[in-house]
């Protein structure tokens, strides 16, 4: 049994992004009596690893350091590198995030371990680790286990559920300063044309249009949906090479993959490639004019129908009946 499993801690405007409390439950799982230990990574985040030992580490680590302030691979590897040498856990867990799927790997290769990546369960079976994971775009499904014990695991956010929040849970926080030199880049400035408001891949109501929606103003639209759900905006990808949105926002086998309690599928077909990226969602709603788009055979609820007729009927019900949109 693992003594000990680091789980990352990734910061994301300022806060932590819930995969870090969604990949601490899936730690604890993975080793329910292993010791777990938060590392976040910053300029300055020692209050913020204080929230992984609400979320259910037993003490948490801040790694600060002015190279650390925006993510870049080599300033993160070799602070985490150096964690990693000092505390030499059995087990490390992250988000398969962006940053997980560009830092895990050249971290697995360094300390000789096996990474099971982009996880959506765990469970313990006759006291070995079962890890679940997609293949073949969504289509299917497999299960893998470490073999001696030792594991790195990347768990796919809104998958798991993260441990229930207890203000009152204390543990050390440590500060550490990492040694970090011959930085080979350096983040000058951030342009952000990503959409403000909910982070999409972690949204629990994703609305997405497809080529349906038919210029900007119809995800103006739809942005009007999720607002009253508090939910995210997504795309599909015919809809950001018309220019209907950025890119940011494109969901599917070359963009993000989300898993939230609802999407919304409007005026999108259900191409293979956009079916991918949100096929695991919990309930899939599908508004389309075509009764025989593809979208419809996955979907739990259809709507045929224009979205332009259907979304504002959508938006004034849940306006009246607030509580739905609960």
């Amino acid at each position: 049994m693992a003594e000990k499993i680091l789980v990352l801690g990734e910061v994301k405007n300022g806060d932590l992004r819930s995969v870090s409390f969604e990949a601490a439950a899936a730690a604890k799982k993975a080793a329910p009596n292993a010791e777990i230990v938060g590392a976040v990574l910053g300029d300055d985040v020692t209050g913020l690893a204080k929230k992984m030992i609400h979320h259910g580490a037993d003490r948490a680590i801040a790694v600060n350091a002015p190279e650390l302030k925006n993510y870049t691979t080599d300033a993160y590897q070799q602070a985490i590198m150096q964690v990693l040498e000092e505390e030499n856990p059995s087990g490390i867990v992250m988000g398969h995030t962006a940053l997980g799927k560009d830092l895990a790997p050249r971290i697995a290769v360094r300390k000789g371990l096996a990474l099971i990546s982009d996880i959506v369960s765990l469970e313990q079976q006759n006291g070995e680790l079962l890890c679940t994971r997609p293949i073949y775009s969504g289509k299917a499904f497999e299960k893998r286990k470490p073999k001696d014990g030792h594991f790195f695991l990347t768990i796919r956010p809104n998958n798991i559920q993260a441990l229930e929040v207890d203000e009152n849970r204390d543990g050390e926080v440590r500060s550490v300063t990492p040694d970090i030199k011959d930085i080979r880049t350096v983040i000058k400035d951030i342009a952000k044309k990503a959409a403000t408001g909910v982070d999409l891949s972690e949204a629990k109501v994703v609305v997405a249009g497809g080529r349906g929606v038919k210029g900007p103003e119809g995800f103006e639209l739809l942005q009007e949906l999720a607002d009253v759900f508090g939910g995210a905006v997504g795309a599909s990808r015919g809809a950001c090479d018309a220019d209907y949105c950025d890119y940011s926002l494109q969901i599917g086998q070359t963009g993000k993959v989300v898993t939230p309690d609802l999407y919304i599928a409007a005026g999108i077909s259900g191409a293979i490639q956009h079916l991918a990226g949100m096929s695991n969602s919990k309930v899939i709603v599908a508004i389309n004019k075509d009764p025989e788009a593809p979208i419809f055979d996955i979907a739990d609820y259809g709507i045929v129908g224009d979205l332009f007729d259907v979304i504002p009927v959508l938006i004034e019900e849940l306006k009246k009946e607030p509580a739905l949109a609960g």
